[in-house]
């Protein structure tokens, strides 16, 4: 058993203008995972951030919606993970992956930001790679056959295709999560990573 996981951050920008973007499927899976623990985000200015609290085979898990915009993630976890005293390898970051179609997802733990401006500012804050990411795919847009700009698709809502992709995943990543907060990553990686090939 590896050390589960007790803080989740969906990455995402706050604003109604960015709700229903791309970049913010971490903060849809979010919501969706705080719903399945019946816990409330509300904002909580100390942590920069909405924070729910809930409680999984007795022990606190707190999930965490950072209100700093993308580029500056790390600020909210970094104050949330110090106040709790979590380790980095028990923090869990879902977000949007570029390099992903929707419809893919990929639990990974450590790694690069692969220019992902959340997760690098998230380990610096951290001062270490070894936390878990829920990479949810979004396409590219030339993958997807678009010639927009990534900093232009990434703020713009999914076409219809796609979004059912994306849903599908959240749904996968819900199913998945108990394991998660149990430390059975091996487990959630298999039946994720399975699914991806239907």
């Amino acid at each position: 058993m590896s050390t589960p996981i007790r803080l989740i951050v969906g990455l995402g920008n706050p604003g109604p203008e960015y709700e229903t973007t791309r970049h913010n499927a971490g903060f849809w899976l979010a919501d969706h995972v705080a719903d399945d623990l019946r816990a409330t985000f509300a904002m909580e200015k100390g942590f920069s951030g909405f924070v729910a609290k809930a409680r999984h085979g007795g022990e606190n898990v707190v999930l965490l919606k950072p209100m700093t915009y993308m580029n500056k993630s790390g600020q909210a976890v970094g104050a949330l993970a110090r106040f709790f005293k979590f380790t980095p390898e028990q923090v869990l970051v879902l977000h949007d992956e570029l390099d992903l179609m929707p419809g893919e997802v990929k639990l990974k733990q450590g790694g690069g930001h692969a220019g992902h401006n959340g997760l690098r500012d998230i380990q610096s804050a951290l001062g270490s790679p070894n936390f878990w990411r829920l990479r949810l795919g979004i396409g590219h847009p030339r993958t997807l056959g678009l010639a927009q700009q990534v900093a232009d698709f990434v703020l713009h809502a999914p076409r219809r295709e796609e979004l059912t992709g994306i849903e599908s995943v959240i749904d996968r990543c819900r199913a998945v999560m108990p394991q998660l907060l149990d430390g059975e990553f091996t487990k959630a990686t298999q039946q994720l990573h399975r699914e991806n090939k239907a």
